[in-house]
């Protein structure tokens, strides 16, 4: 399973849910939390609950509220009813295992695996422990509610710490991390030098809020031509070599840097 990109789209635009899915996207994720203020959240969950039970869409689901939230036990029962199979559920706010684990026990297996969102200083503290969780195969770091909780800025290098541990933390337990999406809507630069910035840490995915940023995204993330030539010249001089270690261009050519080209090859077969 491999995605590059997710879309967010609000809850309580019902109006814009098949707009979303047009917008080339891998995935999409109607929101019922942040996107949603409080007053509006009943009808958001009744629209969305009907909307993906009638559509043929099979990339999009939802974001749930909190797991600890009023709204997020009314999403969580409401979906538990709702008789729905979903690529996954994006769960905000994790912060431990425990909760991770009481949600698998409440909710099907046919309603997909979950994305957690590690978005506070106690979830970046657990998030080996969350992404340990079987049912967890997709991640997210949320910067800026992290940010919020510690009370520093949004600058990249501050957050260059929390986005090391969510990547090994993530490669451990093969779940695909999505990197946040970019705040600034009109700086399409920005979002996909960002992005590049992301993937060289080893995060190949990232979540989007406007439709604009899909395509900046992809071009961050696709490897470059001469990357993929040169996975296929050092597959090809290991199976030549049977598995052996073997000299290309002067370099030897061992596992991991066979590992490094299937990962190239296979995200270019995807794309």
């Amino acid at each position: 399973m491999h995605y590059r990109s997710q879309l967010f789209v609000p809850g309580n635009r019902s109006d814009r849910f098949e707009k979303a899915c047009q917008a080339g996207a891998d995935l999409v994720c109607i929101d019922l939390e942040d996107a949603v203020g409080p007053n509006d959240k009943a009808q958001a969950r009744n629209d969305v609950l009907a909307w993906l039970a009638s559509t043929e869409h099979k990339h999009v689901s939802l974001r749930i509220n909190g797991v600890d939230t009023a709204d997020g036990h009314a999403d969580i029962t409401a979906l538990n009813q709702s008789g729905l199979s979903l690529p996954y559920v994006m769960v905000p706010k994790v912060a431990s295992r425990a909760q991770m684990n009481d949600l698998d026990d409440k909710l099907p297996n046919e309603l997909g695996p979950f994305l957690a969102i590690i978005e506070s200083a106690e979830g970046l503290l657990n998030c080996e422990d969350i992404f340990s969780n079987s049912r967890v195969k997709m991640g997210m770091y949320g910067a800026v509610d992290y940010a919020g909780d510690v009370d520093c800025d949004l600058s990249w290098e501050t957050h260059l710490y929390a986005r090391s541990r969510l990547v090994m933390a993530a490669a451990v337990h093969d779940v695909l991390l999505f990197d946040v999406p970019h705040i600034h809507v009109g700086d399409l630069d920005d979002c996909e030098a960002t992005t590049r910035k992301a993937k060289a840490l080893g995060i190949h995915a990232r979540s989007a809020i406007h439709p604009a940023q899909i395509e900046r995204i992809h071009a961050a993330l696709a490897p470059s031509d001469e990357d993929t030539s040169q996975a296929e010249r050092v597959i090809a001089a290991y199976q030549k070599a049977k598995g052996n270690v073997v000299l290309l261009d002067g370099k030897f050519i061992e596992a991991p840097v066979v590992k490094k080209a299937q990962r190239i090859l296979a995200f270019r077969d995807r794309t």
